[in-house]
């Protein structure tokens, strides 16, 4: 299973904000935002939405899910 790759790190920084900020507002642990900003952990469907409506982003412009067609 491939993991997304996502923006989260980058708009993050964008606001100013440290990890434990974006924890804090999330209501998850620090670790849980570094995981997600290394890419070891896919957020769940409501933290991805959290995500979504902390950053005024819609999902597609902070998770990339890199889906390559192989033709032939």
């Amino acid at each position: 299973m491939q993991l997304m790759k996502n923006r989260i790190k980058v708009l993050r920084a964008e606001r100013n904000w440290t990890q434990a900020d974006l924890a804090d507002k999330l209501e998850v642990s620090r670790q849980t935002v570094n995981a997600l900003e290394t890419g070891k952990y896919d957020p769940s469907l409501p933290l991805a939405f959290k995500l979504a409506q902390l950053f005024n982003t819609p999902l597609e412009g902070i998770f990339d899910p890199e889906l390559e067609l192989v033709s032939g």
